[in-house]
């Protein structure tokens, strides 16, 4: 599992039960295409993120899975409705078997 200081997250630390929360995320990562050439004019090997999910104690907030045409750096900003105190998991896969993983406790009262 890769370490999270590749990740920058903006999530409130606490809300009230119903509320609606802002979740912004961005990953450090280069989303090689497979496309782009290096000075030598070798093909620089694909190398992206393909799968991003959240949840919220265990319970699925959001999924996405992610192609080549995603951007180096990727951000992504959704919604949740605050429910329970606990644990918000943000986690992203890449092909080449890494892990990302960010986790952030919220207090809901």
């Amino acid at each position: 599992m890769a370490n999270s200081d590749r990740v920058k997250v903006r999530i409130p630390p606490k809300a009230k039960k119903g509320e609606i929360i802002e979740i912004k995320t961005q990953l450090s990562h280069d989303m090689e295409t497979g496309l782009r050439k290096d000075a030598a004019g070798r093909t620089i090997p694909r190398h992206i993120v393909t799968r991003f999910t959240c949840t919220w104690n265990g319970e699925p907030v959001i999924s996405a899975d992610w192609h080549q045409a995603v951007s180096a750096n990727p951000f992504s900003s959704f919604f949740a409705v605050a429910s329970a105190s606990g644990k918000i998991k943000l986690t992203w896969f890449d092909e080449n078997g890494e892990i990302f993983e960010y986790v952030h406790d919220i207090l809901v009262d």
